[in-house]
């Protein structure tokens, strides 16, 4: 990065913090009161992610918790895991492509103080993730997208990478043959990880990277890379992410209204059930619409929910003991 540009960056983060310091805003009163639980208790750490590729994630965000290490920190290794595993096919390399043959990655990260990056189709770099925490410590910004934020990723030092591998390509060709597109059950053909952590100091990081929907119109964003629909959290209540199909996510601002659910002293399963029913009635056919979201709260209490069964998440707790677990659902009337 040039010098001329990392000092407009910093003066820029500088503007905006003596503007917001001269509002003198007030916070607004909130009459809802949170949880006791929720306020009495600091949990030991946690990390929570979403399906089967959640264990490798937790098995390296556990060893950042357990040595004593940020939540934030966590949440990056742990993403960074999945983000550069071929095998997994819908999250950074490897990941299905568009209609067009190219990959594009979604992805944001949310720290204790609120602060939050995130990355929209962004190609040719491995780990969004990373360039989404980028986003948050070295620029003004929240989101940067495209080729800005290709741009952006370069002058910070990632390097180009080719993310259609030969059997991603294979797949697309294979498609090209019918190119029929409708989104589908999310049980097999998962979208996305979300990553929780509660760290040993008792502070809340997300995290939520994605390929996105497999052959999806070039320059599609789901919810993945929004801040209070793919994730959101609130270090003095808890943390929430989503996966399934984004588009039903971000009607809702789903994870934001999992948080003020908790915020109202729901515990997280019930948060989550909460929107997922809400999910469902603003859909008339849901069909093939899989949502699901997990959550954490303040005392290390957390939970999933989907609208059909098929959902799990990765959970790791209790000395490290990383296992999976299966969310409850709405179709199954658990």
């Amino acid at each position: 990065m040039s010098k001329d540009r990392r000092d407009f960056l910093k003066l820029s983060a500088l503007g905006v913090g003596a503007i917001s310091g001269g509002l003198g805003l007030a916070a607004c009163a909130d009459e809802t009161k949170l949880s006791e639980t929720v306020k009495r208790a600091k949990g030991k750490p946690v990390v929570i992610s979403t399906w089967n590729h959640g264990i490798p994630a937790n098995a390296a965000a556990w060893e950042i918790l357990k040595a004593g290490g940020s939540s934030l920190d966590a949440i990056e290794m742990g993403a960074r895991v999945v983000e550069s595993d071929p095998e997994v096919r819908t999250v950074g390399k490897g990941g299905y492509p568009d209609r067009e043959g190219k990959v594009t990655l979604d992805a944001c990260i949310m720290a204790p103080d609120s602060n939050c990056g995130s990355v929209a189709f962004l190609q040719e770099i491995e780990n969004p993730i990373s360039v989404a925490r980028k986003v948050m410590e070295e620029t003004p910004h929240i989101m940067m997208v495209g080729n800005g934020a290709l741009e952006f990723a370069l002058e910070q030092g990632f390097e180009r990478t080719n993310l259609l591998t030969d059997a991603a390509k294979k797949d697309w060709q294979d498609w090209l043959k019918t190119s029929e597109y409708r989104p589908k059950i999310n049980i097999e053909n998962h979208d996305t990880i979300g990553l929780l952590a509660l760290d040993a100091d008792g502070n809340l990081s997300g995290g939520c990277t994605t390929s996105g929907a497999a052959w999806k119109l070039h320059g599609r964003v789901g919810d993945s890379p929004i801040i209070g629909a793919g994730l959101f959290l609130d270090n003095e209540v808890g943390a929430a992410c989503a996966t399934g199909l984004g588009e039903a996510v971000v009607r809702v601002a789903g994870s934001a209204m999992v948080v003020e659910m908790m915020r109202m002293g729901l515990n997280p399963t019930e948060a989550c059930k909460r929107v997922v029913e809400r999910i469902y009635e603003k859909h008339k056919d849901v069909k093939d619409l899989q949502v699901g979201f997990i959550a954490l709260d303040k005392a290390g209490n957390y939970g999933g929910y989907s609208v059909h069964p098929g959902f799990n998440y990765a959970i790791c707790n209790e000395n490290g003991n990383n296992r999976m677990e299966d969310a409850k659902n709405m179709l199954a009337k658990n």
